[in-house]
Order: structure tokens, then sequence, then C-alpha cells
């Protein structure tokens, strides 16, 4: 599975963005799709996740505020970051998940990763 991201940027306070992930590949074999983000000097987090079931998981710092969805196809991942903050700042990265079971992006790391995509909240 080979994933590019795209939509990454620079955004003032306040602002939104838009993630896409392209997947090609071996697409018949990704279960979950999800987005990590790394921002400086910190651990590479999950922060949403949609399984192969439709169960959608927010890390708390982002809930009500990012929307993460996907095409039926499971062709495209996209994560729609409203109300951006400074704290947003990082490189968000899309990954996939081949192995059953609707909880497996929060228990387990996943298969596959994007090059990831930089983005910059200005305050």
């Amino acid at each position: 599975v080979q994933l590019v991201e795209s939509g990454g940027g620079l955004v003032q306070a306040g602002g939104s963005l838009r993630l896409s992930c392209a997947a090609s590949g071996t697409i018949f074999s990704i279960k979950h799709m999800g987005w990590y983000r790394q921002g400086p000097g910190k651990d590479r987090d999950l922060v949403a996740s949609i399984s192969q079931g439709g169960t959608i998981y927010y890390a708390d710092s982002v809930e009500g505020r990012f929307t993460i969805s996907r095409d039926n196809a499971k062709t495209t991942l996209f994560l729609q970051m409203n109300s951006l903050r400074p704290e947003d700042t990082a490189m968000y990265y899309c990954a996939t998940w081949g192995l059953g079971g609707e909880y497996v992006p929060r228990l387990y790391m996943p298969d596959y990763w994007g090059q990831g995509t930089q983005v910059t909240v200005s305050s």
C-alpha cells in the first residue's frame, strides 16, 4: 500500500485546512485508516481513525474541531481541520491497518505510513 498526503500548509489560528490521503497498491487489504501527527520534539500520536465498520475515534485534543472521513472505495482519506490552534502545528501522517477488528487502530501500530504533510498554525 502506498499513501500520499496533501493539503498541508501555513494557516493562521482559527483557520481551516483539509488534508487528503490517496491510497494505491493493494488497497483491498486496507481495513482501517487514520491520521497521526508529530510535533517538534514530540511523539507521533494518533489524531483520528475510522475503522472498517465506520467506528470513528478522535483524540481529546481535536474532538469537535477535526472531522475524519473516507470515500467508500477506501482509496481516499480526509481530515477536515477547523478552529486550528498553534499547538496543532505538526507533520501529519496518513496510516492504514490490515488487521480486522473495530478497535485495532487504537491498539496496534499501523501497517503502512505516508510521507507526511506539514501543517503550521501561526498565532
